[in-house]
């Protein structure tokens, strides 16, 4: 983004962008926020006043230490769903379809269907395409992931054990490589990514036009 400020405190159609999350997530149990390393402070003064009763605890180095850190802070959860500040346009019609999918599995996670044709790279300097890769079982992941606690708990532990945790790009992966079954949930409304100053102008005209 380019920004001085942590993406999640991004001003975002008169907000910071975490509270729109927040709003879609306040209906819990508990929430816990796991702010980025050195805003902590900042975080806090956002969720304290946006959602009094969340807890804020300080984020790691990754993605997925993050996770560990605000997996830690529920220890008595029995369900656990996961969130990403940067996609701001979550509704809790997303949140209770996902959660709805859990029931059979060891966890749920927000995709849609692979849209664009995919070809696979050479790996060089300039690619050169080796093949076209077939989309039709391929999904995109997204968030929220829901999943029973016991399982991600178990699953963190086991990457943490292996090393692998600090590079794992979603929770789901980590689930999946400790042998559990998720189930993907088809999203059909809005639930883009803030990733460029241009998904924060998309965002914004869905937020401001009442899309959602």
């Amino acid at each position: 983004m380019g920004a001085d400020a942590p993406k999640a405190l991004i001003p975002l159609a008169g907000r910071p962008m975490l509270v729109w999350s927040l709003a879609a997530l306040g209906e819990l149990d508990a929430v816990v926020v796991a702010a980025p390393p050195g805003h902590a402070g900042e975080v806090e003064a956002v969720v304290t006043a946006a959602l009094p009763g969340a807890r804020v605890v300080a984020g790691g180095a990754s993605r997925a230490e993050s996770v560990a850190a605000g997996l830690a802070a529920l220890p008595a959860a029995e369900i656990v769903i996961v969130h990403d500040a940067a996609r701001p346009l979550l509704t809790r019609a997303i949140v209770a379809a996902v959660v709805g999918a859990l029931d059979g599995a060891d966890g749920a996670i927000a995709a849609r269907p692979v849209a664009d044709t995919l070809k696979r790279g050479d790996g060089g300097p300039h690619p050169v395409i080796e093949a076209t890769v077939d989309r039709a079982p391929l999904w995109a992941a997204e968030t929220p992931q829901v999943f029973w606690a016991a399982a991600l708990r178990d699953a963190v532990a086991r990457a943490r054990d292996d090393d692998r945790l600090a590079g794992a790009t979603d929770c789901a992966s980590l689930v999946e490589a400790a042998g559990g079954r998720v189930r993907l949930v088809p999203i059909r409304g809005p639930n883009l990514k803030v990733t460029t100053p241009a998904d924060l102008a998309l965002a914004e005209h869905l937020l401001r036009g009442g899309v959602l």
